[in-house]
């Protein structure tokens, strides 16, 4: 079995814009501090350069105040990028910005043409697969047409239920390694890890579970220390990183960058 799924050459993040203050929330919990999410954004990046990634950082996009969410606008595979349709009416502009970027790195780049809707927060590749969550933001006909998309490329798609209020898939859950997946006690009873080794958050501690697997780390945001505990008992060398701001607006780990190896 392979690595592909968690050892990268290159991620891409976005700078946050002025106009983050506006963006989509679930539950408003305050207006997030620009400052104080530069910061944290600066030791994200900090943390993904530290296994030898190239990094690639683009500019704020202040008509879109949700765009340091590069994640939800492409699906990133060895083989060639997918670019999503964002199920948020106001995110639908971020995906075709990211598109150029990704075709100086890709030899192919497809699109989801649409109708259907699906953001990358709703998707999560193993080895062995591709779990896609339907979700308020992902609905069958995007997930049917990436399964066609993808196919081309030898890759198969599993559609999966996104746990009811929760905004992504992906908002919980992670991949640890080939094997193991980092998950809410929620979504691991739906079964839809059964084929794999799961690991709980600890008990209060839901909202760590998006973390990613970048190299040899384990980024995971900062305060969740029973979980982080957790990780490293099971020998995950983990980075915590400050997440506050990007929580209040249901952002994560995940969520701030496209993680890949182009074949070119």
């Amino acid at each position: 079995m392979t690595e592909r799924s968690f050892r990268f050459t290159h991620a891409i993040t976005r700078a946050p814009a002025a106009s983050i203050v506006d963006g989509l929330r679930a539950i408003d919990t305050g207006t997030p501090d620009l400052g104080l999410m530069q910061q944290h954004h600066a030791h994200y990046i900090a943390a993904l350069r530290s296994t030898g990634a190239t990094v690639i950082e683009l500019s704020p996009l202040t008509d879109y105040p949700d765009s340091v969410f590069v994640e939800d606008t492409a699906l990133c595979l060895p083989e060639g990028a997918v670019v999503m349709r964002p199920g948020a009416p106001t995110r639908l502009g971020e995906a075709a910005e990211m598109a150029p970027t990704l075709r100086t790195l890709y030899a192919e780049v497809v699109e989801i043409a649409g109708p259907g809707t699906i953001e990358g927060g709703d998707i999560l590749t193993t080895e062995r697969e591709i779990l896609v969550g339907r979700s308020a933001r992902t609905d069958a006909k995007g997930i049917a047409e990436l399964t066609r998309l993808v196919a081309r490329w030898g890759h198969v798609v599993r559609e999966v239920q996104t746990p009811p209020g929760v905004l992504h898939f992906k908002t919980d859950c992670s991949l640890l390694d080939a094997d193991t997946i980092l998950s809410t006690p929620r979504l691991a009873a739906s079964g839809c890890f059964a084929n794999y080794r799961v690991i709980h958050t600890a008990e209060g501690e839901d909202a760590c579970a998006n973390a990613i697997r970048f190299n040899d780390i384990v980024l995971m945001p900062a305060g969740f220390p029973r979980t982080a505990e957790r990780l490293r008992a099971h020998g995950y060398d983990v980075v915590e990183i400050g997440n506050s701001e990007c929580a209040k607006l249901d952002g994560g780990m995940s969520c701030l960058s496209l993680r890949f190896t182009p074949k070119g």
